[in-house]
């Protein structure tokens, strides 16, 4: 069916699934099963069949060696390096996606020996240019969270103010007061307050939130000039 008389590279997809722990960024590695790397961790992925497209591609690979699916991928970078793969002249298109930890039991199949979650900031050594494309996809995620409220897939759907605050830390690494972030969040309009949790915390019982899309949504298409700012810019 498909006939060319030049030599052409091959085509991967990878996926970096982020995770909240309640504490830290965790990003879904798999330990892979067969050569080359064997037995190194790396990030879900593989090559792209003749009759599928590349997000295809990107769902059956993340399914097949993690077992986690119907999520949304967002398409991110492009790696063409041209010894990046030891086997050929491979692409790679890397998918970032943003998951509630808790909602995936984890099962390793296909390629993959094992699937776990990692500390983004104590990763394991990793195999092909993986290191390269998570430090880069770590770098973004800021930047991704300021514009769009994608944050909020991390959290449960009722969260803490804490768990909330400590999402923003993790990833903006950085530390905020407590009080001036909790005035700012609460003053955009796009929390739903859903009362007291049913957990009692350190001897106190928090208040839980939601996120609000619709208010979200309003802002998104007003036009007016002193409407609250976007959540996620902190």
């Amino acid at each position: 069916m498909y006939q060319y008389q030049y030599p052409h590279p091959a085509m991967t997809a990878d996926c970096v699934v982020f995770g909240f722990d309640g504490r830290r960024l965790n990003v879904l590695l798999i330990e892979r099963g067969i050569e080359p790397y064997k037995g190194m961790w790396a990030l879900p992925g593989g090559f792209m069949n003749i009759d599928e497209s590349i997000e295809e591609c990107a769902m059956r690979e993340l399914r097949e060696e993690t077992g986690v699916s119907d999520i949304y991928l967002e398409q991110f970078h492009t790696f063409s390096s041209v010894r990046r793969d030891p086997r050929e002249r491979v692409v790679t298109v890397v998918f970032l996606a943003l998951v509630r930890m808790s909602d995936f039991r984890l099962l390793a199949g296909d390629d993959a020996a094992k699937a776990s979650w990692f500390w983004v900031d104590e990763l394991p050594p990793l195999a092909f240019d993986h290191g390269e494309i998570v430090a880069l996809a770590r770098k973004k995620l800021p930047e991704i969270m300021r514009t769009r409220p994608i944050g909020f897939r991390l959290l449960d759907e009722k969260f803490s103010m804490t768990e909330l605050q400590r999402l923003y830390e993790a990833v903006n690494g950085t530390t905020y007061d407590r009080r001036n972030f909790a005035r700012k969040m609460t003053s955009t309009g796009m929390l739903r307050a859903e009362g007291p949790s049913e957990k009692p915390c350190h001897n106190r019982v928090p208040n839980l939130y939601a996120f609000d899309e619709e208010a979200y949504d309003a802002y998104e298409e007003s036009d007016d000039e002193i409407a609250p700012g976007n959540p996620l810019n902190m």
